[in-house]
């Protein structure tokens, strides 16, 4: 994907599940922001289904979705994880697992079957999780003079920037958070007001 500031995660955890000629396919969405996360995730699933067939499974991480992980578990070969991991681009979610068991029923699918089966079953589990959206923020650290402090706040309310500390001393700073394609009209309209100075960012 091109990198914008955008970016989307399952807004919590999601499920579905399939019938396919007597196979069950259990499909569940974790949110995930590093490997001992998806680890512990997969742990979960394999210890709630420890008789399953199989765990496939796929990870999506970072904001320009640059961390991706797949596997079949025993499936044929880009059967199983890389239709998951396909279902989780198409959705544009990212810091997302998405782990699809497999009771297997008797009856042989096909490679078509399973890339089905299995893109279906994360596709309808992502469905469920829902997804929330977030942006890429630089953070910035302003200082003033006390009268000066409510111009900061306007500032920061009309680019929509995020508050994260304050400190008072014979000055105030105060650190924002601010949407990355926002940052630099942010810092170039600072320009306008002399009397606040960037000291960090």
């Amino acid at each position: 994907m091109l990198f914008s500031d955008e970016y989307f995660e399952p807004s919590g955890r999601g499920e579905s599940n399939l019938r396919e000629r007597g196979s069950r396919f259990l499909g569940y969405v974790f949110p995930v922001y590093n490997e001992s996360d998806y680890k512990k995730c997969l742990n979960e699933i394999k210890q709630q289904y420890p008789d399953a067939t199989h765990h496939c499974y796929a990870v999506v991480m970072h904001p320009d979705q640059s961390y991706q992980r797949s596997t079949d578990d025993g499936e044929p070969s880009n059967t199983a994880g890389k239709p998951i991991l396909r279902a989780i681009i198409a959705a544009g979610l990212t810091n997302v697992m998405v782990v699809v068991v497999r009771y297997f029923g008797g009856t042989q699918l096909g490679i078509p079957g399973l890339i089905n089966a299995y893109g279906e079953t994360a596709r309808t589990a992502i469905q469920a999780a829902g997804k929330l959206q977030h942006f890429v923020e630089d953070e910035v650290t302003l200082e003033a003079a006390f009268e000066n402090e409510q111009e900061i706040y306007r500032m920061a309310e009309r680019t929509q920037s995020r508050i994260v500390n304050r400190e008072y001393s014979s000055t105030v700073k105060i650190t924002l958070k601010i949407r990355r394609s926002l940052s630099v009209t942010f810092k170039k309209n600072l320009t306008d007001f002399p009397a606040i100075s960037l000291i960090n960012g």
